[in-house]
This record gives structure tokens, C-alpha cells and sequence, in this order.
């Protein structure tokens, strides 16, 4: 079989159209591009108005073709689970959401795969210290608050797989 073309882009989840960056990069390998974007639009439909990376592989002998979806960034389901639209841009001083540990074991179990962690636990401390950047508490406490608990092993019952 001959080598896939790979087209890479990050879309908005459930939005993609057949404009650019897709449409132009698709057409001249021949496949229709009305059928690849109804079908990343159906893959990336969870992520709605999140930004997600996908990957179109191509085998331009047989237009046969595969789509890969990518996981969110970390502030980007950090952001859609605490229902804010972007973070406080004074981090460690004005908090702007408060979301729950099972909202963080959730978000670490997703994002395992894609780090070179080797636990969910170890994924986790570095999804709060992203909610410090983004100025989100974690059960009305602090990011540090919270890292010196999970240091504690006081939510190892939440990072069970």
C-alpha cells in the first residue's frame, strides 16, 4: 500500500467546515471533502467549541482515508468542565472557577495516553497546576492546597483506573 499523505489541523470540535485549512489541503488528493468533514465533525462532536487536533491520512492510491482525533489541551477541558470561557489574568490572586477532584481524576485519565506519565496520579498534579495558571480552585481550596493533599496520597481512591 502506498504512504498515507497526512494532513494535520487543529479544528474548533464539531465545527469543521470544508473551508480552510482543510478543504484546500483534501482536494487534490481526491477524496470528497463533504465526507471527511461530516465525519470529523461526528468524531470531534463531544468537544464542541473546544479546539481539537485531528489528523487526516490519506492513501491517495486507493482514496481510502483515516481520521485521527487528538485530545484537547489541558486549559481547554479545564475551561469547558468549569464553564468559563477563558482564565483570570492575575493567576494565584483572582480565582475564577472551582471545579471538583473527580473533574481533575477525569481530565487525567483522558490526557494519560498522550504525556510520558507513568500514573494518573502523576497526570493529575500537572492538570493543577494548570488550574493555578488558569486561576481555578479545586473543592473551594487552592491548586497548592490540593497538590500537597495528592503529594499526601489523600485522593489515590480518585486516580484508580
Amino acid at each position: 500500500m502506498a504512504e498515507a499523505q497526512k494532513i494535520s489541523s487543529l479544528v474548533t470540535g464539531g465545527e469543521a467546515s470544508a473551508g480552510p485549512p482543510l478543504g484546500p489541503a483534501l482536494g487534490p488528493l481526491g477524496v470528497n471533502i463533504m465526507e471527511v468533514i461530516a465525519e470529523i465533525n461526528k468524531k470531534t462532536g463531544d468537544f464542541k467549541g473546544m479546539k481539537v487536533p485531528v489528523t487526516v491520512s490519506v492513501y491517495t492510491d486507493t482514496k481510502k482515508w483515516d481520521i485521527d482525533v487528538g485530545v484537547p489541551s489541558v486549559s481547554a477541558l479545564l475551561l469547558k468542565e468549569a464553564d468559563i470561557q477563558k482564565g483570570s489574568g492575575t493567576s494565584g490572586t483572582e480565582w475564577v472557577g472551582d471545579i471538583g477532584m473527580d473533574v481533575i481524576a477525569k481530565i487525567a485519565k483522558t490526557k494519560l495516553d498522550s504525556t510520558y506519565a507513568t500514573s494518573v496520579k502523576s497526570v493529575a498534579k500537572s492538570v493543577v497546576g494548570t488550574c493555578l495558571s488558569l486561576g481555578i480552585k479545586i473543592e473551594g481550596k487552592t491548586p497548592k492546597e490540593i497538590t500537597a493533599e495528592i503529594a499526601d496520597s489523600k485522593w489515590d481512591e480518585k486516580f484508580a483506573s
